[in-house]
């Protein structure tokens, strides 16, 4: 059976942009294990499930999928695990990543060993693409330099935080994911004239953001070569 190792923020993942993968992957036979820097629980950013921001459906199901799906509940710590016993290892994006995930060493060394390793695919979903920034490869080489790369825009961020970074919640935002990306040499274009935008380079497969969820995990399995669900 394939498997997939869902990296999750504890810091507020977005629920769609876990949830989509998580689901669709399970419906196509993929058996799923979930991670967090901490092995403690995640939760969703709380305006991915705030109906006035992404619809009363949509904000329920995430709500439901987060209490009640076991390998969310009950995740392990990201030092237990190695990408080398999984086919894809997966990070859904939130601003939370920004404070644990993008930050965290042993988060790199999992996405790095995903693409360059002899076996294995990445899906990185917006503000995860922030870890491209910061993860290098054995040559110590950005792993994101030269790679054709998607993520959260910086014109999308000016429509969230103010002008001093500070997010509705109150958290200073610490970087802007374009910005950081580029920096380390990833070749970026978040395609903001279309409505989804998901970009492949070799092992590695990135996502804009929750709309390019969908699209993201049908991609995920078309390059392991499974078939998807009818």
């Amino acid at each position: 059976m394939p498997s997939a190792l869902f990296v999750v923020s504890e810091h507020g993942y977005w629920g769609e942009e876990c949830v989509e993968p998580l689901e669709t992957l399970t419906e196509a036979g993929v058996e799923i294990t979930v991670a967090t820097p901490t092995g403690g629980a995640p939760e969703p950013d709380e305006r991915s499930v705030d109906p006035d921001n992404v619809g009363e459906e949509q904000a329920d199901h995430v709500t439901e999928v987060a209490k009640n799906d076991e390998r969310l509940r009950n995740p392990v710590q990201i030092t237990e695990v190695s990408a080398a016993d999984f086919d894809a290892v997966v990070f859904p994006g939130g601003h939370g990543t920004e404070w644990d995930v993008n930050q965290d060493r042993h988060a790199r060394t999992l996405l790095r060993d995903a693409v360059v390793g002899e076996d294995g695919k990445a899906l990185v979903v917006c503000h995860a693409a922030g870890l491209l920034a910061f993860t290098r490869d054995a040559d110590g080489e950005f792993l994101v330099d030269g790679r054709s790369v998607t993520g959260f825009p910086n014109d999308w961020e000016e429509g969230i935080v103010d002008d001093q970074d500070l997010m509705p919640d109150g958290r200073k935002l610490p970087y802007w994911v374009e910005d950081e990306v580029k920096a380390a040499g990833g070749d970026w274009d978040a395609e903001l004239d279309q409505d989804t935008s998901v970009r492949v380079d070799g092992d590695l497969v990135t996502a804009r953001g929750p709309s390019s969820s969908s699209r993201a995990a049908q991609t995920l399995l078309d390059e392991l070569g499974i078939e998807q669900a009818a």
